[in-house]
């Protein structure tokens, strides 16, 4: 096997790997903003709840449709894996800290 063969498996796997934490990030990341209270979302400053979950939806199914196919797919693909990104780290962690929710971690 040559060394350019080792290094397309090795994309290959690398891209496979993000698409599947990043598509099940998304789903958990729909599903956390399916059931939080829509308050939540205007006591934070966010957007509304309506907006996010569209945003996650779109951004989840573009991530597992997509899954990194290089050309112009690549920019939605990015731009999904960044939406839900900034709900996990930024909205949800705001929201969970009103809700005096503990996902994923412990309250200090």
């Amino acid at each position: 096997m040559s060394t350019a063969v080792i290094v397309l498996n090795a994309q290959y796997y690398l891209l496979l790997a993000i698409t599947v934490i990043s598509g099940i990030t998304g789903v958990v990341a729909l599903v956390h903003a399916a059931v939080t209270r829509p308050d939540a979302f205007t006591a934070t400053d966010a957007k509304s709840k309506t907006f996010w979950v569209a945003v996650l939806a779109v951004a989840t199914v573009l991530i597992w449709v997509v899954q990194a196919r290089l050309g112009f797919g690549l920019m939605f693909y990015l731009a999904s894996i960044t939406a839900v990104l900034v709900y996990v780290v930024d909205v949800r962690a705001r929201i969970d800290d009103i809700l005096g929710r503990s996902w994923f971690r412990k309250n200090a």
